[in-house]
């Protein structure tokens, strides 16, 4: 099979792929094979994503797996003898629907994935969740895995929600991002928000934030927070 020639835009979006997926397990989000990051590809219908299974000590740039928009590996590309993640549908259906998204994370970090167990949002109770979700971590519902029914879950939960995560009952995290890295640092906060409010609710019942408080917060980390904030010269 001849293989395809690829832009220097997908050739780096591969090795940043990689780099990514091994802020997984780094930060605790992942086990064994479990968990994947898809990347679109700009200016394109495409998307690259982690192949099905593979160890993540084993990925290297040429193993993702590049994809269309409707999730069908593209023949004669780089990785294309590799099957894709088998949440590659679900991957699709988000990048379809939400064309500012960038980037996919899907992880079953352990405290997250508690409150999806029990079906329950992660309450706005701490400034970091007021900044980064501009409130609760909502809940999708329960879908199998192997079509693009979770996809279809995650649009609709985050629909008209500040999040950038969501919590797929009874399964895991999925969260989005303007690019990879940003959907990946919103899984690590995910994450942290979880544990922390666990934390907080075996002393008691946590405070939730006032919502003009919620606002103010998300506006100002969003906007004004960094080095380079919206609108400065």
């Amino acid at each position: 099979m001849t293989v395809l020639t690829e832009s220097d835009t997908v050739r780096s979006l591969r090795v940043q792929l990689c780099e990514l997926h091994a802020e997984l397990p780094r930060n605790g989000l992942v086990v064994w094979t479990a968990g994947n990051i898809s990347a679109r590809v700009p200016d394109a219908d495409r998307f690259l994503i982690k192949p099905s299974g593979v160890d993540f000590a084993d990925l290297t740039p040429e193993s993702m797996v590049l994809c269309d928009l409707d999730g069908r590996v593209v023949p004669g590309s780089i990785g294309s003898e590799h099957a894709p993640s088998s949440d590659t549908a679900s991957h699709a259906y988000v990048f379809r629907h939400l064309p500012h998204v960038g980037g996919v994370v899907h992880t079953h970090s352990p405290y997250a994935t508690a409150w999806a167990a029990r079906r329950e949002p992660v309450p706005c109770v701490i400034t970091g969740m007021a900044d980064e979700f501009g409130g609760e971590i909502p809940v999708g519902p329960f879908s199998i895995i192997g079509d693009e029914q979770i996809g279809r879950g995650i649009v609709e939960t985050l629909d008209g929600h500040r999040s950038r995560a969501v919590l797929m009952a009874n399964h895991g995290v999925f969260t989005i991002g303007t690019n990879p890295r940003d959907a990946v640092k919103a899984a690590v906060m995910c994450e942290d928000a979880a544990r922390t409010v666990h934390l907080a609710r075996q002393l008691g019942d946590p405070v939730p934030l006032e919502p003009d408080h919620v606002d103010a917060l998300f506006d100002r980390y969003q906007n004004v927070y960094g080095q380079h904030p919206k609108g400065a010269i």
